[in-house]
């Protein structure tokens, strides 16, 4: 799954370059990048500070624009994650807590573990 990011600086990578992109997660779940580290010229674009809640994941550049705007330029890049990283865990992660969050809520609807059992029948020897 292809991935655009922003950032609020210049950053000219060619494309196919590999990138690796640090992401600061809030606690509403927000991604902010605050960097991002060109692997092959080893150049860093950096406009923040990695915090203990940072995740850092790899990818390919399948696009780069740059464009003009009135406080600067931005960045936007096109990234094409490869292999595992943490911002797949993290999408993983949310679609698996979404998914359990849809099972209990149709167990509830269906009669889950809030039903009375039946009375036993009575035995005949």
């Amino acid at each position: 799954m292809d991935r655009t990011i922003v950032i609020s600086m210049p950053a000219p990578i060619p494309h196919g370059h590999r990138v690796e992109v640090v992401e600061r997660v809030d606690e509403s779940g927000e991604r902010v990048v605050v960097g991002v580290t060109d692997l092959e010229t080893r150049i860093r674009y950096q406009h923040g500070a990695a915090t203990a809640g940072s995740a850092a994941w790899v990818g390919r550049v399948l696009e780069c624009t740059i464009n003009p705007s009135r406080a600067g330029f931005s960045t936007t890049l096109l990234v094409d994650p490869v292999g595992p990283g943490a911002a797949e865990a993290d999408v993983a992660l949310r679609g698996a807590d979404a998914a359990a969050s849809a099972v209990t809520e149709e167990a509830l609807r269906w009669g889950g573990a809030d039903r009375t059992p039946e009375p036993e029948a009575p035995r005949f020897w």
